[in-house]
């Protein structure tokens, strides 16, 4: 299977040749996949450089054009570094771009903790009318990029993953899905953590909703799920842990409940490893999560495994 970030540059490519107001702006990182791209499209296709404050700087002169700019690099190079710029370039001056990162949390752990941004979602869930989709299958992500394209001028981050799924969902740039029906908890699994979470809660008694937009936060489905599975609710997301937790209370915040955050944790891992390594040593591996979602979720045991798919 190929990954996320090699369907990219093809879709990207595709949408150059269809909206004459698409424009990629690059900073060296995959410059190589929009060759061709390049060639045909000259004015559309910026490299700035080792310079990713002029990286969103240029995106954001490109919006205020009316061009629908689509900005690339690692996501450590993207929100981290020239978050002044994605505060005031875009957001300030109320402007849209679509940001691409690659890398995640720790995609390439050979890169050292300067290539890992597990809290760029929560970086940005600082600012204001962001929509973050974090797809967790290759053919998912072809999708969220095309709607994030086709949204206007909003302002859209697409988190692409080495990590992924065995099997792409029918997901929507909105509504969370729901995969597994219990009564005895929630658990929300984000992009490509699925898989593990239905291999850590296979036999519990609990729902799991999937979930590949994060923001706008799908509260309308978490509030659903809770009528029957009951008002515990685990968050299993790929990057900081408890990052959702405030929007998972807000949805609930009419009735009594509980919500667990589990993901990324704070401390830096100054190991390379690998990433089934940080995985584990994070708590995001199967049977951890197991143990974990088990003793909070409320008698969360001998569920029928029922699927009932919303899309």
């Amino acid at each position: 299977m190929d990954t996320m970030r090699d369907r990219f540059a093809p879709v990207v490519s595709r949408l150059l040749d269809e909206d004459p107001r698409v424009a990629v702006v690059l900073a060296e990182i995959g410059k190589d996949g929009f060759t061709d791209a390049q060639l045909r499209h000259p004015e559309r296709v910026i490299n700035v450089g080792i310079r990713e404050q002029l990286l969103i700087g240029a995106g954001a002169g490109l919006a205020l054009t009316g061009m629908r700019p689509v900005v690339h690099t690692f996501a450590s190079f993207l929100v981290e570094r020239p978050f002044e710029q994605v505060k005031l370039d875009l957001g300030h001056q109320d402007v849209g771009a679509v940001l691409v990162s690659a890398a995640a949390s720790f995609d390439w752990p050979a890169g050292g903790f300067t290539h890992m941004a597990p809290g760029d979602v929560a970086l940005l869930d600082t600012l204001d009318d962001w929509t973050v989709h974090v797809p967790g299958h290759p053919d998912e992500a072809e999708t969220l990029l095309r709607h994030a394209v086709a949204a206007g001028d909003d302002k859209v981050y697409v988190r692409l993953s080495v990590q992924a799924n065995a099997e792409a969902l029918p997901v929507d740039g909105a509504r969370f899905l729901t995969v597994r029906e219990g009564r005895s908890g929630v658990v929300v699994a984000v992009g490509p953590m699925l898989d593990t979470v239905l291999a850590a809660t296979e036999g519990l008694d609990v729902t799991v909703l999937y979930a590949t937009t994060v923001r706008p936060f799908d509260a309308d489905a978490l509030r659903a799920a809770t009528r029957t599975a009951g008002t515990d609710v685990v968050l299993v997301e790929p990057y900081l842990a408890g990052t959702s937790t405030t929007a998972a209370n807000n949805a609930l915040a009419h009735v009594p409940h509980r919500v667990l955050g589990l993901g990324v944790g704070r401390a830096e891992l100054r190991r390379y490893g690998t990433i089934a390594e940080h995985l584990t040593a994070h708590g995001l591996d199967a049977r951890t999560l197991r143990e974990r979602i088990g003793g909070f979720a409320g008698g969360a045991r001998g569920g029928d495994g029922r699927v009932a798919m919303q899309g």
